[in-house]
């Protein structure tokens, strides 16, 4: 069989090499990549999807101010490329769009952020996550939900005779306030024929360390393929430096300064993300040990020893090993949870999502065998180093 092809004519190579961008060869591309992909596939989303804009649940904490940034960022680094006319051309579909002067106006016109009060709620958290939408031009709405959530407290303690309470009920009393806040911000997001963006980020995925039908919700998820030790740099970066060209964001400052927590126990507690898990640093080194590198409990243990990062900040191998023994027992058990997940953009080889790249089945032994070759190596450390 043979089949008809013309080469393509050539005038000869050129001599030139052609001039990268000033970000392209700046010490930071990593962040630049990052911030440039994502606003790039919020645009070309936002496009094709033909809806009117994006809300976003914004906490106070990381990885809602990181989503709102980076839609930010689109509608800047846009104009920067193809001007304000290039931006309305791509947006055709929107009306009234020609009043639309500037970047500052287009970001208002397309993200509106929401905060979700309960009585768990600080000040701290309401007035970073206003400090972030109003620095960004985004439109600021504040809601308080406590009461949503006491009724239905009320409504299940009275349906089962008893009160419900912290001591017996933790779990259960968290998770209503993160699913209480979704309907709200879903209906916000229908009434402006937006997208909701979910906020939830790898880490979380990785162990489940997020309430289905609550900070899962929404159309799309941008991040949900990126860890939260990069996120944290990421936005400090945003904070003190900024891409190229658009300057830095100082309203992260608020942001930057706490430390990451749910804000779902009672204040006096000091719940805080790390102290419900591990330290983001570990979990990111074990899933990627785990699940990129596809090690065993026992080889991943033997990793955490030897990794220069983990070493320096002297952990205890008692606390590598559990916490070795914890991230593979939570990834097993929410399988479910990451099948669940809103579509995300596969940045990288990292990214978790089962239905474009890291499947896993549902239900599993759960590392059983494996995690009791753990358990056998760890007391034989133990003892050998006890002896010495």
């Amino acid at each position: 069989v043979s089949f008809a092809f013309d080469f393509l004519e050539t005038t000869g190579e050129s001599s030139e090499t052609p001039e990268l961008p000033a970000w392209e060869t700046n010490s930071t591309i990593k962040e630049e990549e990052f911030t440039r992909a994502v606003a790039l596939g919020l645009l070309d989303y936002l496009r094709k999807s033909k809806s009117h804009g994006f809300v976003v649940s914004l906490s106070g904490g990381a990885d809602s101010a990181t989503v709102a940034v980076l839609v930010a960022m689109m509608v800047r680094l846009t104009c920067q490329e193809i001007g304000v006319s290039g931006l309305a051309e791509k947006l055709a579909h929107l009306s009234g769009i020609e009043e639309l002067e500037d970047e500052r106006q287009w970001i208002r016109r397309l993200l509106a952020c929401v905060y979700q009060a309960t009585r768990n709620s600080s000040e701290t958290t309401r007035s970073a996550a206003e400090a972030v939408a109003t620095g960004l031009g985004a439109e600021f709405f504040a809601f308080d939900v406590d009461q949503l959530v006491e009724g239905y407290v009320e409504t299940v303690s009275t349906a089962i005779g008893r009160t419900l309470n912290w001591e017996n009920d933790d779990l259960a009393l968290q998770n209503i306030q993160a699913r209480v806040r979704a309907p709200g911000v879903w209906l916000l997001a229908n009434l402006r024929q937006s997208l909701l963006l979910a906020t939830s980020n790898r880490s979380e995925a990785a162990v489940g360390y997020t309430t289905m039908d609550g900070d899962t919700c929404g159309g799309i998820s941008p991040i949900a393929g990126i860890d939260k030790a990069f996120l944290r740099d990421w936005l400090r970066w945003m904070e003190t430096v900024g891409a190229d060209g658009c300057g830095p964001v100082p309203e992260l400052a608020p942001v930057n300064i706490q430390q990451p927590t749910a804000e779902l126990r009672p204040p006096g507690e000091g719940q805080t993300d790390e102290s419900d898990l591990m330290p983001y640093s570990v979990l990111d080194a074990i899933e990627r040990l785990a699940i990129r590198d596809k090690l065993s409990p026992l080889e991943v243990y033997q990793q955490l020893q030897v990794d220069p990062r983990i070493e320096s900040a002297g952990y205890a191998n008692e606390m590598l090993a559990g916490w070795t023994r914890r991230f593979f027992q939570l990834w097993s058990r929410n399988q479910w949870k990451r099948e669940r997940f809103a579509p995300s953009f596969h940045l990288d080889d990292e990214n978790l999502d089962p239905k474009t790249w890291c499947r896993f089945p549902i239900l599993s032994g759960g590392f059983e065998r494996e995690l009791r070759e753990l358990d056998s190596f760890y007391q034989a450390q133990k003892e050998y180093l006890g002896e010495a």
